[in-house]
């Protein structure tokens, strides 16, 4: 998919770089697309197990951020990047590569989620915060910085430190004495309502 991209993933292009006879796709996947689609889900899986003592050993979210910049910039030199493109493209138009990449996706959103629940435990943050909903965003978030860094390399950065900047908002917050903590909560609670 780096070298002929998805449109160019074709049962001729995929047996002759694995230098086998193109039927044995359709025999062992059915269709390019579901050959796409384990693929995809491979290739990510592999991705966040690397990741994973990364993430287990976050401590803050701005620690969190820091690692998703590491992997953003791995991600980008191994053409990675390019590939979710193609891939969230091709999934707009069609449910076969929707579900693989959805699920794909699904494996970083689990690992962000399980980093938040862990961080904001606590936190009067967590009061009003749906912490997978949130995980679900940063993860949304990540992608649109990488696809939008292509076009704005400025912005993106600008984007990259905005996101520091809530994560130094939420310090604060988590470092607010007993009684201010309180009354936040209790402010919380009353915006709630």
């Amino acid at each position: 998919m780096r070298e002929h991209g998805v449109a160019g993933a074709s049962a001729r292009t995929i047996a002759a770089a694995a230098g086998v006879n193109q039927a044995l796709v359709f025999y062992h996947y059915g269709s390019v697309d579901e050959l796409l689609g384990v693929a995809c889900r491979q290739a990510t899986r592999q991705r966040v197990d690397a990741f994973a003592g990364r993430f287990a050993a976050v401590t803050s979210l701005r620690e969190l951020l820091q690692v998703g910049r590491e992997l953003h910039t791995e991600e980008l030199a191994q053409g990675n990047v390019s590939v979710l493109a193609q891939l969230l493209a091709a999934a707009q138009s069609g449910d076969r590569l929707a579900e693989p990449t959805g699920a794909a996706f699904q494996l970083w959103t689990d690992e962000i989620e399980a980093v938040l629940n862990r961080l904001l435990t606590g936190s009067p943050v967590a009061e009003v915060a749906d912490i997978p909903g949130l995980a679900r965003a940063v993860a949304a978030a990540f992608v649109g910085i990488e696809l939008y860094e292509g076009v704005d390399p400025a912005g993106a950065q600008r984007a990259l430190e905005a996101l520091d900047q809530l994560a130094v908002l939420v310090e604060v917050v988590d470092e607010l004495g007993p009684l201010a903590r309180r009354a936040l909560k209790s402010r919380i609670k009353k915006a709630r309502t």
